[in-house]
């Protein structure tokens, strides 16, 4: 009889400024619809889904953080006890990339340990031969990610992303709660 896959819930935080694009990534995860329309988030909203990877039941919460300045107070509490950080700039907006590391800043305030964390560049739609001189290149995601990885030694990703069309949204949430799986079992066998 093979063994029962195991039951686990990881708390994910959704990061970074207003108009990224964070509860789109969300929303398109979860399966639902693009909305077009900016809807701010106020204050805090989360969701949650349940997967199967590497024969783990995992159980994803997902908590949406409000991006406005206004809310920096109440988010402070919703990082405590967070399993994985998933940044998101605007390839569009240099400013959202420019503040990633306020984001990441304000989390480490609140954590006892920077988790994994995946570093998405949002809005890939939008780049066209056109205009990308003036985007956040792929280049300076994956550079970023890269010196968040050495610096804090932490496992970090970098996906550049579609809301809209879908574009390594589920991979790169994927690939974070591999991540979290693996650091959960190495957790595990130490304890033993």
């Amino acid at each position: 009889m093979l063994p029962k896959p195991s039951n686990l819930m990881f708390k994910a935080v959704l990061i970074g400024d207003g108009a990224v694009g964070k509860t789109s990534v969300r929303r398109k995860y979860l399966g639902k619809g693009f909305i077009s329309s900016h809807i701010a988030t106020i204050g805090v909203d989360f969701a949650q889904k349940t997967v199967k990877i590497d024969g783990h039941h995992v159980r994803i919460v997902i908590w949406d953080l409000a991006g406005q300045e206004g809310y920096g107070r109440v988010r402070g509490h919703y990082y405590q006890g967070s399993s994985a950080l998933i940044l998101v700039y605007d390839i569009t907006n240099r400013k959202s990339f420019e503040n990633a590391s306020a984001w990441l800043a304000e989390s480490y305030k609140h954590t006892e340990e920077i988790p994994p964390i995946a570093v998405l560049g949002n809005k890939v739609d939008l780049r066209t031969p056109e205009n990308a001189a003036d985007l956040v290149s792929p280049e300076e995601g994956l550079a970023f990610a890269e010196s968040l990885s050495e610096k804090h030694s932490v496992p970090t990703i970098f996906f550049e992303t579609s809301a809209k069309n879908g574009e390594n949204i589920q991979e790169s949430i994927n690939e974070l709660t591999r991540i979290m799986i693996a650091r959960y079992e190495s957790e595990q066998w130490t304890k033993k």
